[in-house]
């Protein structure tokens, strides 16, 4: 009976703000607030040459909450202040230690009522950060709604995410019963030829400017460069510490791990926990179907049950195909990311500064307070070992079926 009532809330999808079409993307975000929240609007659509100027200080006015109505705005709201949030801390190379009165009791209020932590994530940058040209098209008719300082890379590297994201929409109805037949399986084998188009978007002609991303992306958490982490003014006496945004917050791919029953372990160091951790930086909803599939019957022991070749090999084939997908974000993070902060540290010691004093530090740490590489690579290698193997398909027979 447990298991039914699992199976039926599995199947409502939209109760987890999933949509059939986008997955966990948010289905066609707002790009306009009442006008009472417009200088929150002007400065965030601005922000690169605000933060490029050094102007973006305090001269903003304390906005009220009460305004904003429903999901829609409250995520946009969000993605505003998170922006400006991250402008602030991190413009002129420079970090503050405290955020202002006029961005934090608002943001941390909103933050607070959307169940999530008063910090730019990934949740918000990729899955909220997205409109359409006009209503028809897609890949070429899509935009962003803001960005920080580093021109078309910026948008190349959002709407890049996003497309992933959004190619994997069906392999995420495999969750659902009745979705596990050997087709719908291999469904979301398609995210890893959305991640090529990074390749061909011809803004990555300066990956320098991607780094100059994942700067304003930096976490407070884990960060020498701010110890003891951010005060939010008027909301906290003491600093707060959170990770900043990282694809290790992906909904889709810890869905995927989830599904596929692939267990990271610490024995390579953190990422198990941290991955535990970086759910606390998801929407509520997608955090409660996560939970929902890990408590529900095994995938992969549905598959061993049935004794069936071609769901084995089919099972097999999204586990390589999960894992190849991480060997290629491990080579998208070292070309355009490593291998620039490595210029960029040159050229700051040529020229006297590329975007931040920090870049020798960050070149080892992640946007989430990682030493992402080596994360990157841990999480590559436990997936590949997630492959079933010939004695255990035929050691299987005895299993029963689940749902």
């Amino acid at each position: 009976m447990e298991h039914e009532d699992k199976r039926e809330s599995l199947q409502n999808l939209e109760e987890f703000h999933i949509s059939e079409e986008y997955g966990f993307v948010l289905p066609d975000p707002l790009t306009e607030l009442p006008d009472y929240y417009a200088p929150w609007m002007n400065v965030a659509a601005n922000l690169p040459h605000l933060i490029e100027g050094h102007q973006l200080r305090r001269e903003m006015p304390l906005l009220s909450t009460q305004y904003l109505r429903g999901h829609r705005q409250l995520r946009l709201a969000r993605l505003a202040l998170g922006f400006i949030t991250m402008g602030y801390v991190w413009q002129g190379g420079g970090r503050q230690t405290i955020l202002p009165r006029v961005l934090a009791v608002p943001y941390c209020s909103i933050s607070e009522l959307l169940n999530l932590p008063p910090i730019l994530v990934y949740a918000d940058c990729v899955l909220a950060n997205w409109k359409k040209r006009d209503p028809g098209g897609y890949v070429e008719n899509l935009d962003i709604l803001f960005s920080f300082p580093g021109g078309d890379s910026n948008k190349g590297f959002f709407l890049v995410s996003l497309l992933v994201e959004a190619a994997a929409a069906a392999g995420i109805k495999v969750s659902s019963p009745n979705e596990k037949e050997g087709g719908s399986l291999t469904a979301g084998l398609s995210m890893r030829e959305a991640f090529k188009l990074i390749h061909a978007h011809s803004v990555w002609e300066r990956p320098c400017n991607c780094f100059s991303l994942h700067v304003f992306g930096t976490s407070w958490k884990d960060n020498f460069l701010m110890p003891e982490g951010l005060v939010y003014e008027g909301v906290w006496d003491s600093p707060k510490q959170f990770f900043g945004g990282s694809a290790a917050q992906s909904s889709t791919l810890q869905c995927f791990d989830v599904l596929l029953g692939i267990q990271h372990s610490t024995a390579q160091g953190f990422s198990a926990e941290y991955l535990g951790c970086m759910r606390d930086y998801m929407p509520a909803a997608h955090r409660a179907f996560i939970q929902t599939l890990a408590s529900g019957p095994s995938l992969r022991q549905f598959v061993l049950a049935t004794g069936d070749a071609g769901l084995h090999a089919a099972f097999n084939k999204c586990v390589s195909a999960l894992a190849d997908l991480r060997s290629y974000h491990i080579q998208i993070a070292t070309k355009y990311i490593t291998i620039p902060a490595v210029r960029c540290r040159a050229e700051q010691q040529q020229l006297g500064g590329c975007v931040h004093e920090g870049t020798s530090v960050l070149l080892e740490r992640g946007t989430g307070g990682t030493g992402f590489m080596r994360f990157l690579k841990a999480i590559r290698d436990t997936t590949r070992k997630a492959q079933l193997r010939e004695q255990e398909a035929t050691g299987a027979n005895t299993l029963t079926c689940p749902r």
